[in-house]
């Protein structure tokens, strides 16, 4: 047979050797670079993932050894050492005390139901908004990367109180999700985390101050409704920590249990403070979380000029505003962005804040965005025209009835729950704060609807104060209405709707007309 001829038949037949046909490769080594591809680019992100653990762990500070268990006291006290916790209604009232190991530990242990139902949560709506676990895993794997350093801008006293705290989260239901110490640390930091992503659903709240005529008594007032939609336990599991870290001024937090920082609180000395989500500059993975930056502020300062000036002396990982107010009835609106100047806008009488800056940074694109893709202005708008009809000496009834509007500009009736409105049925707590008096009144739940339960920081603060003796219920302001008449609970049923929520702030002005943007008189 010629050489073609061989050629040509060797199509479609075996190979001919010297002894005879060869044997036909299997499947398996026909297809064994294919087979290595496919395993190699399977194994890629699971080695990675394992790298990516091993490369980011954050290890916990050398801290001693706290012991001690929670113990039932009387009128349904929880006690442990110096600190306590027991329910006011439907909010937790706690107080910790001691060094940051000592105040770690309580928190842990007084806490564990408390904290393991408030992680748990988190962690539903993650796998509800991110239901494929690949993409979660790489969610968790980019922010593991970027906030590797994260606890490198935390003080050496709160790197201390979470160590302690977990150890005390024991036994750890999540610690597959991350090391205790580790996880806690990403959970101290998650409002600057959220903050960090263009589309957070941390940019929202709504606040004002009142003080001189404006206010009852020409006492100093701050109130706030903070926003928050991490799920309902945030709103019905709020607690008002009593805190007192040596060397420092004792304060009161409201916030929920786990949360070592602040985000409302007023301290002894009669300085109140919130925090508003806000978007401008450009995030940074470095820089001390906002959440301990307000605790740092609340223990050692006594006025807002010296607040201003704490503020100033810290790096922030993201944008936000801080609305500040003294026993003195000084105002101030703190405008903080990494890498920029702090900008401090100063008030009497009525201040309102919303979400958009109106300093130097009003211009950054990202607060355009803000302002146009939010209801920030249709808030602001409504703000505006309430306290300006806010007759001289308002009380702190009247304050919580601002907090309370759900309507639009020009009082045009708007939806139950429609973002546009100050009281959007969102909150997860609202504080009237009077720095003056030294007194909270805190949102008992759902959302506004419930009482306002009252909490005298003067007498809850003084070091000799005794729970065990102060069985007395406290003193409330009443449900609002819509609980009442059964409002609420028909929104409910009709599934918690939440319009207005992507509108800007003209398109989200109910009331607004090609001729008059200003709304009229509520």
């Amino acid at each position: 047979m010629s050489g073609p001829e061989r050629c040509s038949n060797e199509e479609g037949t075996d190979h001919q050797g010297a002894g005879g046909p060869l044997p036909r490769p299997s499947r398996l080594a026909r297809h064994r670079r294919k087979l290595i591809a496919a395993a190699a680019l399977l194994a890629a992100p699971v080695l990675a993932h394992l790298g990516i653990g091993a490369a980011t762990r954050i290890d916990p500070p050398p801290i001693g050894a706290v012991a001690g268990e929670p113990a039932a006291g009387p009128a349904g006290l929880r006690v442990l050492g110096p600190a306590y916790a027991r329910r006011r209604g439907r909010i937790l009232e706690a107080r910790l005390s001691g060094s940051p190991e000592e105040i770690g530990h309580q928190h842990g242990r007084l806490f564990y139901p408390e904290m393991v139902r408030n992680e748990g949560t988190l962690y539903d709506q993650f796998r509800r908004y991110v239901p494929v676990a690949p993409v979660r895993w790489l969610i968790m794997d980019v922010s593991r990367l970027q906030f590797r350093g994260v606890d490198e801008g935390m003080s050496d006293r709160v790197r201390r109180e979470i160590a302690a705290q977990a150890r005390a989260f024991s036994p750890d239901p999540f610690d597959g999700v991350l090391p205790t110490y580790h996880r806690f640390i990403f959970l101290q930091s998650l409002y600057d985390i959220a903050l960090s992503f263009e589309h957070s659903p941390l940019i929202g709240c709504t606040s004002f101050a009142l003080t001189g005529a404006a206010s009852a008594d020409g006492h100093a007032v701050l109130a706030r409704n903070f926003d928050f939609e991490a799920g309902p336990v945030f709103d019905e599991g709020k607690a008002v920590f009593l805190v007192h870290e040596q060397g420092k001024i004792p304060y009161a937090s409201v916030s929920w249990p786990g949360l070592v920082g602040a985000v409302t609180g007023m301290n002894a000395a009669g300085l109140a403070l919130v925090v508003h989500g806000g978007r401008a500059g450009e995030p940074r993975a470095a820089g001390e979380p906002v959440v301990h930056t307000m605790r740092e502020v609340l223990g050692s300062a006594r006025t807002v000029d010296e607040a201003l000036a704490l503020l100033e002396a810290r790096a922030p990982m993201v944008s936000h505003l801080v609305m500040l107010v003294d026993a003195d009835g000084e105002v101030a609106i703190a405008e903080r962005a990494p890498g920029a100047p702090l900008h401090a806008r100063r008030g009497r009488g009525k201040v309102p804040l919303t979400n958009h800056f109106e300093g130097p940074l009003a211009s950054d694109p990202r607060n355009r965005r803000v302002e146009a893709e939010t209801s920030t202005h249709a808030r602001r708008r409504r703000l505006d025209e309430r306290l300006a009809a806010l007759p001289e000496g308002a009380t702190i009834e009247a304050a919580v009835d601002v907090l309370r509007d759900r309507r639009g500009p020009g009082g045009v009736p708007l939806p139950l729950g429609d973002r546009r409105a100050i009281d959007a049925l969102i909150a997860t707590h609202a504080v009237v704060m009077d720095a003056t008096a030294r007194v909270l009144w805190v949102s008992e739940g759902p959302h506004l609807a419930g009482r306002f339960l009252r909490f005298d920081l003067a007498r809850l603060l003084d070091p000799a104060f005794d729970p065990a003796r102060d069985t007395a219920e406290p003193e409330a302001l009443p449900e609002d209405p819509l609980l009442t008449r059964g409002d609420y609970a028909a929104w409910e049923r009709a599934g918690s709707p939440h319009p207005g929520g992507e509108l800007g702030s003209d398109a989200a002005d109910p009331s607004a007309s090609d001729g008059e943007r200003d709304g009229g008189a509520p």
